[in-house]
């Protein structure tokens, strides 16, 4: 049964893991080191058409060399997409952003072990194995007595050793141990980018769990409700944000971060460093670097997926799903209940289901737009300008715009000569030379210069200008136009 139950797990494994297809995909080799070589280092992601520039440049490159690649870069990048090795995301400019799963980064990973195994058992990860058993020891040990004594222990060793160092014994360690140690951390930090990857994807996946819950099990849902609405961020909260939150705030720290940056400085001072390749000194230069951008990605993420999901419960976009949800439950329960009665699927219910009109056509018959076709292909000719006709540009004016202007003359006007007048006494002794819309014009003012009468209208009349202006009035003669108005008296000159 143990064979057996490994068997079915590792087949279950080999059908959903990535790193297992990659491995086993034709042109695995190809995949391993375009991907590993321009998504695992210092870029965790790429634009779009940076990603497929790069991988059209190592195509054409591995081609020359014998490679029978006959897929464009975009088609092996989707092939990838596929079969879970990149993953896609958006961002705020137009271009997607990919990076690499989890499980591509373990392939990739494993096969750089294959190619540069660790020769033996080290002295190093040996130390460090006793050193964490013992720190366990001490640490879950409820008994104080034995945790004390083993702190005396400790701080004698401490003691004997900064004595051996003020008397002048200063033990150095060998090039070969150093270089062996720093091996060992520059492994430790190759495990890095997979276990961030693995993360984000954990936090997605427990994004995608709460908002199924919501939405599908009635007897969870009021217990995330009200830890929302209270304020608790849930995906924080979780076991995988509870300890990205210690590392994140570990990572802050400035004591700690410059202590590090400091010892990273000294260390590669020291004379032992200069066994290390040009690539380990830059992955130990850039170790700080690397652990705070990918851990402030990883922040982002869950500060937008927690954002995400108090937008989804607090707007009606869950009561929506909710209702959809509902609706499809209800149907898959009728189904169920005529497949139980006998109907099948196929059976003529003589019914016409009105479809909906939007066009369905191929992607292959879309026609790009090609600036080209609406470019002038003739020279542009220089006309003369010409002359500026005023008082065309005066009547057009007059044609669009309400001249305040001179009806603000005419209102001085006759205040100047008869005193407090009326709108209908203005317009008698100063025509309406715009139509309606002279009228019109002095309505406005009125509204704003002049003192309404209550209750009281007048007829005011003007000549008409252009048909267009004739409404809702009634003609007193064939030229003439006539319209009841309130009543407002001008008193004092419009400045």
């Amino acid at each position: 049964m143990t064979a057996l139950r490994t068997a079915l797990e590792a087949r279950r494994t080999a059908e959903k893991s990535a790193a297992w297809s990659l491995l086993r995909s034709v042109n695995a080799p190809v995949a391993v080191a375009i991907l590993g070589s321009h998504l695992s280092d210092h870029h965790r992601e790429l634009p779009s058409s940076e990603l497929f520039e790069l991988v059209n440049t190592d195509l054409e490159e591995l081609r020359t060399h014998g490679f029978d690649l006959p897929q464009t870069a975009i088609q092996y990048c989707r092939s990838w997409l596929d079969a879970g090795l990149l993953i896609r995301r958006p961002s705020r400019s137009r271009e997607e952003l990919y990076s690499l799963s989890d499980g591509a980064l373990a392939a990739i990973r494993f096969v750089q072990e294959l190619t540069a195994p660790r020769s033996s058992v080290t002295e190093s990860r040996l130390t460090t194995i006793v050193e964490r058993i013992r720190r366990l020891s001490i640490d879950t040990d409820p008994d104080a007595t034995r945790r004390i004594e083993a702190l005396q222990a400790e701080r004698a060793r401490i003691d004997e050793e900064i004595r051996q160092l003020a008397a002048g014994d200063i033990p150095v360690m060998e090039s070969p141990r150093a270089l062996e140690r720093t091996e060992e951390i520059l492994s430790l930090l190759a495990e890095l980018p997979e276990d961030f990857a693995r993360l984000r994807v954990s936090l997605e996946e427990l994004n995608g769990q709460l908002r199924r819950q919501l939405i599908e099990e009635p007897q969870s849902r009021g217990r995330v409700l009200d830890e929302i609405f209270r304020g608790v961020d849930l995906l924080q909260d979780s076991p995988e944000g509870r300890s990205f939150s210690a590392f994140y705030s570990l990572i802050l720290d400035p004591e700690r971060t410059v202590a590090l940056s400091d010892d990273l400085d000294t260390l590669l001072e020291r004379p032992f460093a200069r066994g290390l390749t040009t690539g380990q000194r830059s992955g130990l230069r850039r170790l700080l670097t690397t652990l705070q951008d990918s851990s402030s990605e990883i922040h982002q993420v869950m500060t937008s997926l927690s954002r995400s999901l108090r937008r989804f419960v607090q707007s009606e976009e869950l009561a929506e799903e909710r209702k959809v949800h509902q609706l499809l439950r209800a149907a898959s329960a009728e189904a169920n209940d005529l497949f139980q009665q006998g109907h099948r699927p196929f059976r003529e219910i003589n019914y016409t289901l009105d479809l909906s009109r939007v066009p369905i056509s191929s992607v292959s018959a879309m026609k790009l737009h090609d600036p080209q076709d609406s470019a002038v292909t003739e020279p542009v000719a220089q006309a003369e300008p010409p002359v500026v006709d005023v008082g065309a540009l005066l009547k057009s004016v007059r044609e669009t715009e309400i001249d305040t202007a001179e009806l603000i003359d005419s209102i001085n006007a006759v205040l100047a000569g008869n005193g407090p007048s009326t709108i209908a006494e203005v317009l008698d002794r100063h025509p309406a030379t715009q139509g309606v819309a002279s009228v019109i014009g002095m309505l406005v003012l009125a509204q704003q210069h002049a003192t309404a009468v209550p209750q009281r209208i007048e007829d005011v009349q003007w000549s008409p200008t252009s048909p267009q202006t004739e409404t809702d009035v009634a003609p007193s003669s064939p030229q003439q136009r006539l319209a009841r108005v309130p009543v407002y008296l001008f008193k004092e000159p419009i400045t």
